[in-house]
């Protein structure tokens, strides 16, 4: 026995029901039954030519890393664009999107959270004005085809084999890494190519880089070409961090500065919310339902502080924001998820700089990992 859709053979995990087997393991995901196709129900596109509608002209390292993409997926290899946060990985995808547009093929673009989900959907809308593009997530299955068709990777087991070119962000990220169902349902949309996007790796995709399944472009320099912000690391006993939290959101009030204050688990949120009302602060977490309210009051300066889980640690851009991140030296703070969340300053033509402050009852191996990356990036921006 063998799902087609998770690619499970473990039979404790089959059902029998009505003289039919069915798969348990990816039955959340809606009943298939064995020996059941996968099947597509979205349209194939038909030819379009388009360019990318951009306010600010690629930089030639932006252009370069595009076309060598574009180069490799046109030989048939799956690609990985290794970029530094703000680096513009999503612009590096649109040569690439037109070119397979011109052809009539299928573009998804999945993304490990809704948040971003949202974000990317919006920002390709801007770009390619005369494409129907679609968001696929929580709240948003109503319309499920499109020119190109955005969604979190669990959404993509809807569209079996359907994509001649599957854009993958952040495929280090939870909850993909490490999920050999989300995996598969990869596998099974993509019937072209990958192109995978991350500012980060993981040893997974490390192995895989190293076993050649990918070629690698990379890009370490941002468009306005100022160095990524390298955050400083205090240690302090946990009271002295709260107080210092503080300071640091009067201070950034004081300048009119939105400030982002990360913490490990949820219940920080209503800690801090009560520590820091004088400042506006609000809390987002996965289990909060509005969040796509929050984060547009956020943008419009509704509010002063956020405070968030690593919900927004990847994806999310906000212009002129300041990240701080309490007990950094808790176990949820991978090396991997600081240097996203650091990449969140800094990231606009009119706010190349800010700060990032990264607080911590000791310096643990994660926190080091994530300074020295980013002092590696920064030297070898100018070279790449």
């Amino acid at each position: 026995m063998k799902c087609i859709r998770c690619n499970n053979t473990d039979p404790k995990l089959f059902a029998y029901d009505q003289g039919v087997w069915y798969c348990r393991q990816c039955v959340r995901f809606g009943r298939m039954d064995l020996g059941q196709e996968a099947k597509s129900t979205i349209c194939k596109n038909k030819p379009k030519k388009v360019r990318p509608d951009l306010k600010f002209a690629l930089t030639p390292l932006q252009e370069e890393a595009s076309q060598k993409a574009l180069s490799h997926l046109k030989k048939g290899k799956n690609v990985f664009v290794y970029a530094a946060t703000g680096a513009g990985k999503t612009e590096i995808c649109y040569a690439s999107i037109c070119d397979y547009l011109r052809q009539g093929k299928k573009i998804g673009f999945a993304i490990s959270r809704r948040q971003v989900v949202l974000e990317i959907t919006q920002r390709l809308r801007e770009v390619f004005p005369s494409l129907k593009i679609v968001e696929v997530c929580q709240g948003y299955t109503s319309d499920l085809d499109g020119d190109i068709i955005v969604c979190t990777i669990h959404q993509l087991y809807r569209y079996p084999k359907a994509f001649d070119l599957l854009i993958l962000d952040e495929v280090d990220a939870f909850p993909y890494a490490g999920n050999h169902i989300l995996k598969q349902f990869v596998e099974q949309a993509c019937c072209g190519q990958q192109l995978c996007l991350s500012a980060t790796i993981d040893p997974a995709l490390k192995k895989e880089i190293d076993e050649h399944k990918y070629e690698v472009v990379s890009l370490f320099q941002r468009p306005h070409k100022k160095p990524l912000i390298v955050p400083k690391v205090y240690t302090l006993p946990i009271m002295f961090q709260y107080f210092a939290i503080y300071r640091l959101c009067k201070k950034f009030h004081v300048q009119d500065k939105q400030t982002i204050v990360f913490v490990p688990r949820k219940k920080d949120t209503s800690l801090f919310c009560f520590l820091l009302r004088r400042f506006g602060a609000h809390p987002i977490h996965s289990m909060i339902e509005n969040k796509d309210e929050i984060m547009e009051q956020f943008r419009k300066k509704r509010y002063s502080v956020l405070i968030s889980t690593t919900l927004l640690e990847r994806g999310i851009t906000i212009p002129g924001v300041q990240v701080i991140v309490f007990r950094a030296d808790h176990p949820v703070f991978s090396n991997a998820s600081l240097i996203q969340i650091f990449g969140r300053v800094g990231r606009k033509f009119t706010e190349p700089y800010g700060e990032g402050v990264c607080l911590c009852q000791r310096k643990t191996k994660e926190i080091q990992t994530c300074v020295s990356t980013i002092e590696w990036m920064n030297q070898h921006a100018k070279y790449v």
